[in-house]
């Protein structure tokens, strides 16, 4: 017993020994904790001797973006001891500069509870080149950011320019994206990608790729773009490529990541004068026309009249709404439609058509009155209201149309006044009877027309089958071929026994006999010859009047070679013989 003792015991020291080395954890770590904006770190959460149902959820650092890339997983076994770990791994994305604190996350496994410490994560301003770095050619590449302008109005849009410059042994470049856009009283659009360029920077040619964006200022004061930054990989040519003179034909260039970014601009917003602004002004900034027509113009009390509005200039077209015009108040008015046609990438110039249905509600109105839109135009600081004139209306009373007047009664004083036509009377015979006939779905023409799709159907399901057969039966093809082609050579034979062509003749008919014994004995017509009559074991089946007709037939055209010419009696008649042989053969069973 007390050896068996001594061995539970190694076990169970063994046991205890495996599960503390099974002991779980979890910890949180970046890959690198301080980064040029820009530059995106990698956050790693790693579980030991466990593992979650799900990536955790991390909590939210303003200025930070996380996007979850997948998880990782290792296994080992070192000295009997096995272990095991799961990493779920993020990209961390830098919106700003500045010094982050990711904090500590709580998760829950299977019951137990994991904790992981605060992360600190410094992202730090890169600086853009120096106008003595760019002119020296020293850049490979660099990013240049411009605003049309410094002083704008709040809520106007203007169109700002980033140009990506890349050096002239630039071969190619990729993955360009923005990794940053700070922009404070800015709101940004859309993005719009123009023509590339070239130009001259200092003692270097340099390639352009403008970058336009649309930036609406969205309060009044002191306006920051930038530094905005981005990454690009580009394509520049080996270096130490040795003397081998095919190494610059196959050389495919050396790829480097390289981090852009450009200086800080400032602008300044002005708030709208409020001085002399129109009563219908609903804030729209920008430069405009307009025009206005309706219809119809002559109507009854109640009946619809289609007002159509078009509003063509530059300025933030989606935003212009149909302003209220407080002098329609006789006339009750719809909810307008509306259609943009932009002629820009940026949706900025265009037309905006409005059409809305108002319908006069008495007989008084005498026209439509003047329609006025209102807008700030900010080239000369200045509200401008556009008017256009009154369309003049005929409406008429609803109660003043002239109703139609009733036929007098049949039986009304013969001296009376002759009735009115304008409605004729009742009929009061309505005259005699006929026979409708026989219903047309009765009648035996409508059954034939019926009938037609169905025998339609049937046709077609019977060619169908009878072409998936032939399709199917490789051996009935040949068979018909066969036929066709000896139909065909007989007449061919008789043209040349007329012409009295006997090399023609025998050569067609030699041919001929190949084709027809290959597709009896199914062989390859080329292979065929005077001693399958004796060899095949179909043909021994085959009357001996037909196997002497085919002995003859071959004989006939291995003495045509050298024997004299013959006549055309003689030639019709070898024609004759072949056409009554090979009917023979084709009845022997294959």
């Amino acid at each position: 017993m007390l050896p068996k003792l001594k061995i539970l015991v190694v076990l169970l020291v063994v046991v205890l020994l495996h599960v503390a080395g099974f002991a779980a954890s979890f910890s949180a770590s970046l890959d690198r904790d301080t980064v040029t904006l820009g530059e995106n770190a990698t956050l790693s959460l790693k579980f030991e001797g466990v593992q979650p149902a799900d990536a955790p959820n991390l909590p939210a650092v303003a200025g930070l973006q996380f996007q979850y890339v997948g998880p990782s997983s290792s296994f080992s076994f070192i000295n009997g001891q096995t272990s095991s770990s799961i990493t779920y791994n993020y990209v961390v994305a830098a919106q700003r500069s500045g010094e982050f604190v990711i904090p500590g996350m709580r998760v829950s496994v299977n019951g137990q509870q994991f904790a992981s410490t605060p992360l600190t994560f410094s992202v730090q301003n890169v600086a853009a080149p120096s106008a003595a770095a760019v002119n020296s050619g020293s850049e490979i590449a660099f990013l240049k950011l411009t605003l049309p302008q410094k002083k704008i109005y709040s809520g106007q849009t203007i169109i700002g320019q980033v140009d990506l410059y890349l050096r002239d042994e630039v071969q190619n470049y990729g993955n360009f994206q923005f990794t940053s856009m700070p922009a404070e009283g800015f709101q940004i659009g859309k993005m719009a990608q123009s023509a590339n360029r070239t130009t001259q920077v200092g003692n270097r040619r340099y390639t352009v790729v403008p970058i336009s964006v649309a930036l609406t200022a969205v309060k009044a004061g002191a306006l920051t773009l930038g530094p905005i930054t981005a990454s690009a990989v580009v394509v520049l040519p080996q270096q130490n490529q040795g003397n081998d003179p095919f190494s610059a034909f196959f050389n495919r260039g050396e790829q480097r990541q390289v981090t852009l970014t450009t200086e800080e601009l400032q602008a300044q917003a002005m708030s709208l004068p409020s001085e002399n602004v129109p009563p219908d002004f609903n804030g729209i900034i920008g430069n405009f026309s307009l025009a206005v027509s309706a219809g119809p113009t002559n109507l009854t009390v109640g009946d619809p009249v289609t007002v159509r509005v078009q509003i063509t200039g530059r300025g933030a077209l989606d935003s212009i709404a149909l302003p209220a015009q407080n002098s329609w108040s006789n006339f009750k008015a719809f909810p307008p439609t509306a259609k943009v046609e932009t002629h820009d990438q940026f949706g900025l110039q265009g037309t905006k058509t409005f059409e809305q249905i108002v319908s006069p509600q008495n007989s008084d109105v005498r026209e439509l009155p003047p329609f006025t839109f209102s807008f700030f135009n900010p080239d000369d600081g200045k509200y401008h209201t556009l008017t256009q004139p009154a369309t003049p209306l005929t409406v008429r009373s609803a109660g003043a149309t002239v109703l139609p007047t009733i036929a007098g009664n049949q039986n009304a004083n013969p001296e009376s006044p002759a009735s009115p036509k304008d409605i004729l009377p009742i009929k009061e015979n309505l005259g005699a009877l006929t026979h409708a006939g026989v219903p047309l779905v009765a009648a035996p023409r409508f059954l034939v027309v019926q009938s037609l799709p169905v025998l339609a159907f049937f046709a077609a399901f019977i060619w169908r089958k009878r072409t998936d057969s032939l399709a199917n039966n490789p051996r009935l093809r040949r068979q018909r071929a066969v036929a066709q082609l000896v139909r065909e050579g007989l007449n061919d034979l008789h043209k040349f026994a007329a012409a009295n062509q006997p090399d023609e003749f025998f050569a067609t008919l030699f041919r001929l006999l190949q084709e027809q014994l290959g597709e009896r004995l199914d062989c390859p017509a080329t292979a065929i010859t005077e001693n399958v009559i004796e060899d095949h074991p179909v043909l021994r089946g085959a009357p001996k009047a037909t196997l002497d007709g085919l002995r003859e037939l071959f004989q006939l055209c291995n003495q045509a070679r050298y024997a004299p010419v013959r006549g055309s009696a003689e030639l019709n008649s070898v024609a004759a013989q072949f056409e009554k042989t090979v009917g023979e053969v084709q009845e022997v069973k294959a």
